[in-house]
């Protein structure tokens, strides 16, 4: 092995790398944007209906682990591949 090959395939490495912090950072995208409906259409139900505001906060709550559950794979997944 040529020593020009061994420092193309370390550049080659090293720029994957860096396109795969960039790619979660699109993929935290998606769960930033479900964070944001969830909470506005919590904040729209409890004004409709105030009576049910606790029931509405706590589903409010799962629905926001639930979607950052989602970004957490993402970023297990970028660390596993």
């Amino acid at each position: 092995m040529s020593l020009s090959y061994l420092a193309q395939e370390a550049a080659t490495e090293s720029t994957l790398k860096g396109l795969g912090a960039v790619g979660y950072g699109l993929a935290a995208i998606g769960p930033g944007i479900g964070v944001g409906i969830v909470v506005g259409k919590a904040i729209e139900g409890i004004a409709r209906q105030p009576e049910l505001q606790g029931t509405i906060r706590t589903n409010m709550f799962l629905g926001i682990a639930f979607t950052e559950a989602l970004a957490l794979i993402g970023l297990v997944a970028g660390f596993i591949f």
